[in-house]
C-alpha cells in the first residue's frame, strides 16, 4: 500500500520545497504545480519515486502524473503544505510570468478540475438512461427515470452556481459571493421572466433587460465572477474595516448581477454562440478531416496537459447546441492507445510489462490514458505513434458519420451510451462504434506486428530487453544451479532501486544492479553471443551460453545523444568470451552533456530463475569482479 504521507513529502522536496510552491491543483491523474522557480524542481528525482508515473513541464505548470489515486495524494500534499483544499498562494506577479496559452490552460484547469469526477459521473448516468430508454428498459414517465435524470442533470443545470464558486476561488475573490451571483442567473424568477420575455418587456431603471435561460451555460458566469472579484478587491481597499465584511458583498451583488443581465450575459451568450457555430462551420465543411486531425493529436495534447484547452469548447457546444461533435472524435484517440497497449500485452514476453500493459488498457477503458502513454506506448515509441495514427483514421470515420454526444463526461467506454440521441439509436451511433473499434483493432495489429516490441531497432531499454528474448534461437540447457555474473565495467555500485529512471528502478525490465562508471569500457562478462545492439550504441543485449539474458544500458536517457561519444566493437550475432571489449564511451563528454552515467545491468529473463541478487556489498568494483548471483 502506498504511503501517501511519505510520497507527498518526497514530492514537496522534489519540487523545491514548500516555499517554492505557489499553487497546486489536480485533475484526473496528475498534480499541477505552479512554482516560483522551476529550476529548483528536480524532475529526474521525482520520476524515480515509486507512485509517480511521469513528470512533465508544460502549459506553465510543473505536472506530476500520479494515476488513479491522485486525489488521495493531493489531500495529503495539501496537509503537508499547510493549505486548505483547493487552496492557492498564487500571486499576480507569478501569473504575469506565464504566456497567454499557459495562463489559459491554468485558468481552465483551476475552474473545471475540482468537479471533474462528478461531471464525468453525471454524464455517464445520462448515457445509461439514454441506453435504458433505447432498449425499452424504462420510460420517461417512470419514477426511477425521473429521480436518476434529476441526479444526472443537476450539476449541468446549476452550472452557474458551481462555476461561480470555482471561478471565484481562481480569480482570488470570495467564492460564496461569486456563487451567489451565479445562482441569480438560474433563479426561478429570472427563468420565468425569461420565458415571458417575448410577451413583456422588462427594464432595470428604464434600461431594457435582456433576460434568457442561463442554466447549463458556462461563459457568462465566468465573466461575471471575474468582474465581481475585481470589484471586490477594489472595494476592500477603500472600505473601513468595521463595515467591509458586509458592505463589500452587498455592493458586489448589487452591481455585478444587474451588470450581468444588462451586458455581461448577452455578450457572453453571443460569444458562446459564435464559438459553437464557428466550430460547427469548420466541422460541417470537412467532418472526416476534423476527425483525422483531432484523433491524431489528442494524445499528444494529453502528454503536455494541453487537452484542457478544448474542454470548455465541448461544454459550450452542449450548452448552446444541445450536443457536441468534438468528444466523439476523441473516442477514437482513446481507443487507439488502448489498442496499442493491447498489442504490447499480446506480443511481449516480459511478465511485468505484460501486467503493466493489461492494467493500462483497463484504465484506458475508463478514460484514463496516462498509464498507457507514460508506462507503455511512449517509452516504446512506435506503439504510441501507431495509437495516434489509428486514432486519426478512426476519428475520420466517426466524423464522416456526424456522430454526436449528448452529455459531457470523460471520453471512455461509457461514451457509447452518451452518443445515443434522444430520438433513439441511428447511424451516428453505429458510426461512432465503427470508428472507435477500427482505431482499437488497427493500433493493436500495427503494434503486434510492427511495434518493435521484439525487434532490434533503435528502441528504448524495454525494447532491447524484449529483443534479447525474441532472438534467442533455442532454449538454454539447464547447466547451472548457481551462477555468478561478473561486472562488465569498472565503477561504483548503485542499488537498482536508486536509479533515476522508474523503468529500471521498478524492476519492470528485470532484476539486477547498476554501476557508476569510472572508465569508458564495457567488456563481456561471460561466454555467449551479442543478441542486440542499439543503433545509438549506448545499450547492448547479451545472451550467455547457458541462457542468461543480460542488458547493459550505459547512462540514463543517453539515447538522446544519437550515438555521439559511443563506439561499438561488436555487432549482433558476434560470439563473445569473458573480457572481450564490447563498447567504448567517453564518460567525461557524456557527463558534460548533462547526462547521468549510472549504468543499469539487468537480467532480462530474471523471472525464470528462483532468485537474482547482488553478489557484493563493496562500494567500488573492477570489471570482472562478482556483481550478480543467479539461482536456477
Amino acid at each position: 500500500m502506498t504511503d501517501y504521507r511519505q510520497l507527498a513529502e518526497a514530492i514537496i522536496s522534489g519540487v523545491g520545497g514548500k516555499e517554492n510552491v505557489i499553487d497546486v491543483l489536480h485533475c484526473a491523474t496528475r498534480l499541477r504545480f505552479t512554482l516560483k522557480e522551476g529550476a529548483l524542481a528536480n524532475a529526474g528525482r521525482l520520476k524515480s519515486l515509486d507512485g509517480i508515473i511521469m513528470v512533465i513541464e508544460a502549459g506553465g505548470q510543473f505536472q506530476v502524473v500520479i494515476g488513479n489515486h491522485v486525489h488521495e495524494v493531493y489531500l495529503t500534499l495539501l496537509q503537508a503544505l499547510g493549505l486548505e483544499e483547493e487552496g492557492a498562494r498564487a500571486s499576480e506577479a507569478a501569473k504575469a510570468k506565464k504566456n497567454l496559452l499557459a495562463r489559459f490552460i491554468d485558468l481552465v484547469s483551476a475552474i473545471f478540475t475540482p468537479f471533474l469526477g462528478v461531471m464525468a459521473a453525471s454524464g455517464i448516468l445520462k448515457g445509461f438512461l439514454a441506453l435504458a430508454l433505447a432498449c425499452g428498459w424504462t420510460s420517461r414517465s417512470s419514477g426511477a427515470y425521473l429521480v436518476w435524470f434529476a441526479a444526472s442533470d443537476a450539476l449541468f443545470f446549476f452550472f452557474p452556481l458551481v462555476l461561480g464558486y470555482t471561478a471565484g476561488k481562481k480569480f482570488g475573490g470570495t467564492p460564496f459571493l461569486t456563487m451567489a451571483a451565479g445562482g441569480a442567473l438560474v433563479h426561478p424568477l429570472i427563468r420565468t421572466a425569461a420565458e415571458k420575455a417575448s410577451q413583456t418587456a422588462d427594464t432595470f431603471f428604464t434600461v431594457p433587460l435582456s433576460l434568457m435561460d442561463y442554466s447549463t451555460t458556462v461563459i457568462p458566469v465566468i465573466f461575471a465572477a471575474w468582474v465581481c472579484c475585481q470589484l471586490e478587491k477594489q472595494l476592500n481597499r477603500i472600505m473601513p474595516q468595521a463595515i467591509k465584511n458586509f458592505v463589500t458583498p452587498l455592493l458586489c451583488l448589487m452591481v455585478t448581477v444587474p451588470l450581468t443581465f444588462l451586458l455581461i450575459g448577452p455578450l457572453a451568450i453571443w460569444i458562446s454562440q459564435q464559438l459553437a457555430n464557428g466550430f460547427q462551420l469548420v466541422y460541417e465543411f470537412a467532418p472526416a478531416l476534423a476527425g483525422l486531425f483531432l484523433g491524431s493529436i489528442w494524445q499528444v495534447c494529453v502528454i503536455f496537459g494541453l487537452h484542457w484547452g478544448l474542454v470548455p469548447l465541448m461544454i459550450n457546444n452542449l450548452s448552446v447546441l444541445g450536443y457536441d461533435t468534438m468528444a466523439p472524435l476523441l473516442l477514437a484517440a482513446v481507443m487507439g492507445q488502448i489498442g496499442a497497449v493491447l498489442g504490447v500485452f499480446l506480443r511481449t514476453r516480459n511478465a511485468k510489462q505484460k501486467m503493466l500493459a493489461g492494467s493500462a488498457a483497463l484504465a484506458g477503458l475508463f478514460g484514463i490514458t496516462e498509464p498507457a502513454i507514460y508506462g507503455v506506448t511512449l517509452p516504446l515509441r512506435r506503439p504510441f505513434f501507431f495509437g495516434c495514427i489509428a486514432g486519426g483514421l478512426g476519428g475520420a470515420v466517426i466524423g464522416y458519420f456526424h456522430s454526436r454526444i449528448w452529455s459531457f463526461g470523460l471520453v471512455s467506454l461509457f461514451s457509447f451510451a452518451q452518443i445515443i440521441p434522444p430520438q433513439g439509436v441511428n447511424a451516428t451511433v453505429f458510426g461512432a462504434i465503427a470508428g472507435a473499434t477500427f482505431a482499437l483493432l488497427l493500433a493493436c495489429l500495427l503494434t503486434f506486428f510492427a511495434g518493435g516490441i521484439t525487434g532490434s531497432g533503435p528502441q528504448d531499454a524495454a525494447a532491447v530487453s524484449e529483443s534479447v528474448h525474441h532472438e534467442a534461437a533455442t532454449p538454454a540447457p539447464d547447466t547451472f544451479a548457481v551462477k555468478t555474473i561478473p561486472a562488465p565495467l569498472s565503477g561504483n555500485l548503485v542499488p537498482l532501486e536508486k536509479v533515476a529512471d522508474a523503468t529500471f528502478a521498478s524492476g519492470m525490465l528485470g532484476k539486477g544492479a547498476a554501476l557508476l562508471p569510472v572508465t569508458g569500457e564495457v567488456v563481456a562478462p561471460f561466454f555467449g553471443e551479442v543478441m542486440t545492439l542499439m543503433e545509438t550504441r549506448h545499450a547492448i543485449g547479451l545472451r550467455s551460453d547457458d541462457g542468461i539474458e543480460l542488458l547493459i544500458h550505459v547512462g540514463i536517457d543517453t539515447v538522446k545523444l544519437q550515438g555521439e561519444h559511443f563506439t561499438a566493437l561488436v555487432k549482433p550475432g558476434d560470439r563473445i568470451m569473458p573480457g572481450d571489449l564490447l563498447l567504448r564511451f567517453n564518460p567525461q563528454a557524456i557527463s558534460a552533456a548533462g547526462f547521468d552515467l549510472t549504468t543499469p545491468i539487468i537480467i532480462c529473463n530474471s523471472d525464470v530463475y528462483a532468485a537474482v541478487h547482488v553478489a557484493t556489498a563493496a562500494a567500488a568494483l573492477h570489471s570482472g569482479a562478482p556483481l550478480l548471483i543467479v539461482h536456477r
